[in-house]
């Protein structure tokens, strides 16, 4: 495992305000499967697959200006569905209760 340090980085990009902002979106979309790692992964976390990625310039600004993964936009698609299906069910537990409520004797 190659150690990689924020110094190293830190030539790559304008600060390390942006540095954190580049390196957790790229560790996102490693983590997510959005994208595959431009370096040899090692076993390495996500974090440090971004930061050694950054470091050898193959990841820069840029980067913060693409447009979401595929999977997210589904995510949010199936997340609407069950929303949406949570609503009928909602909707058809209001209409008509299945059994009568029980009452303090019983």
């Amino acid at each position: 495992m190659a150690r990689i340090t924020v110094e190293d980085c830190l030539d790559k990009v304008d600060n390390r305000f942006q540095l954190v902002m580049i390196s957790s979106k790229r560790a996102r979309q490693l983590q997510t499967g959005g994208k595959d790692a431009l370096v040899s992964e090692d076993n390495d976390k996500p974090t440090v697959i971004a930061l050694r990625e950054i470091a050898d310039g193959l990841v820069d600004a840029s980067i913060l200006k693409a447009r979401p993964a595929p999977a997210r936009e589904m995510a949010e698609a199936e997340l609407d569905a069950t929303a949406a299906m949570m609503g009928a069910i909602v909707a058809d537990s209001d209409a008509e209760p299945a059994e009568e409520p029980l009452s303090e004797d019983d």
